[in-house]
């Protein structure tokens, strides 16, 4: 008998040993357009590999299309859904307001991804989230000069008349783009007099397939001349769609298209000519987003009511299939830029170094530190 008790007792204290691991586990919910197009799908990933690796952190996702309702309800799910914090990638920085004010009203944490708000642009909104304790901050690229970079291949690969495909109007991260794009060819203009370039206005292609379809076949149309299409991002399925587009037309390698959101398959489509050049790999700026509301939940970055942290990630650009196949290596397939050991080590570091670990992140730094 008091062999069965000690056995009863021994199994009462691993279950009540098991059931405390699991309610110290803290919640992260993430706010994304789509987990399973090409890019949110990549992000899913690195995201679900970040939580495996820590082991004390669970993640729960909310799909919202971009479209407004859904992403300021957002916020509310994931507060229902007892989340200490979470990470979004929002349309409009005018949404912020709301899910700042979530996130305050329910003490969670709050990160953007792909996003900053713009002081000039949302000025109530920024400051909003300056005064906000639970908004930790934003991990987000330049994205103009992210514009200008792809308009200056283009340029440079002969182009002169170019479509321009947004994904939603007023979206913050597609205004910033088209202000770069806009640059592109204002500085190519005036460094070619007898030689100039002219970028159309933007049509909108949204984030699926169809839609980005019927965009691009609607800009070709009115515009039979254009040598080429900027396909502005989206997620990838809008890009998808305009190419099936494009190639429906006969104008595969014709039409010149770049675009921002890597594809599984850039290699073969840059080879095919259905590619002219293309810029992303940032599919790990949730990562760092997680790993920023990660930290302020634990108490290890602390965050204040005038400011917030705001890390700025690198864009990769390829434009030729030997270009692609060093970033194919190391940042897709089997492969992620960053090990389990390296993830837990990256959790610990301070927000500036983690910061300066960001902004390292590169094709040449994970070979150095993963090649065999």
């Amino acid at each position: 008998m008091k062999k069965i008790l000690a056995l009863v007792l021994a199994l009462t204290m691993l279950l009540s040993v098991a059931l405390t691991a699991c309610a110290e586990n803290i919640k992260i919910g993430v706010s994304i357009w789509s987990s399973t197009d090409t890019l949110g799908s990549e992000c899913k990933r690195i995201i679900d590999a970040a939580a495996a690796a820590l082991g004390d952190v669970d993640v729960q996702y909310v799909d919202q299309a971009h479209i407004s309702e859904q992403v300021t309800k957002s916020a509310d799910d994931l507060a229902i859904a007892d989340c200490d914090g979470m990470i979004i990638c929002n349309s409009a920085s005018a949404e912020m307001a709301s899910v700042i004010k979530t996130c305050d009203e329910n003490e969670m944490y709050v990160a953007q991804f792909f996003r900053v708000i713009d002081p000039e642009a949302n000025p109530d909104e920024y400051a909003q989230a300056c005064a906000s304790k639970y908004y930790v901050g934003a991990v987000h690229e330049s994205e103009f000069d992210n514009g200008k970079t792809l308009v200056t291949i283009l340029g440079e690969k002969g182009c002169r008349k170019i479509g321009l495909e947004g994904w939603e109007p007023g979206d913050a991260t597609f205004l910033g783009r088209w202000e770069g794009y806009k640059a592109g060819v204002e500085e190519w203009n005036a460094a070619h007099a007898d030689d100039q370039m002219e970028m159309l206005e933007p049509q909108y292609g949204r984030t699926t397939t169809d839609t980005g379809r019927q965009a691009a076949e609607a800009i070709i149309d009115a515009n039979p001349d254009i040598d080429a299409l900027i396909v502005a991002g989206g997620g990838g399925d809008t890009l998808l769609g305009a190419l099936a587009g494009i190639d429906a037309k006969g104008l595969t390698g014709k039409i010149a298209v770049v675009s921002t959101d890597f594809l599984p398959d850039l290699d073969a489509k840059l080879e095919s000519g259905a590619m002219a050049a293309e810029s992303g790999g940032h599919y790990a700026d949730p990562f760092f987003a997680f790993l920023m509301v990660y930290n302020a939940i634990k108490g290890n970055y602390e965050t204040s009511t005038d400011s917030f942290y705001d890390m700025v990630f690198p864009y990769m650009f390829v434009d030729s299939p030997e270009s692609y196949a060093n970033y194919a290596e190391y940042f897709t397939g089997e492969e992620l830029p960053y090990y389990a050991d390296e993830i837990v080590e990256l959790a610990g570091l301070s927000y500036d170094d983690l910061a300066a670990a960001c902004a390292k992140l590169s094709v040449e730094d994970v070979v150095a530190r993963h090649a065999k």
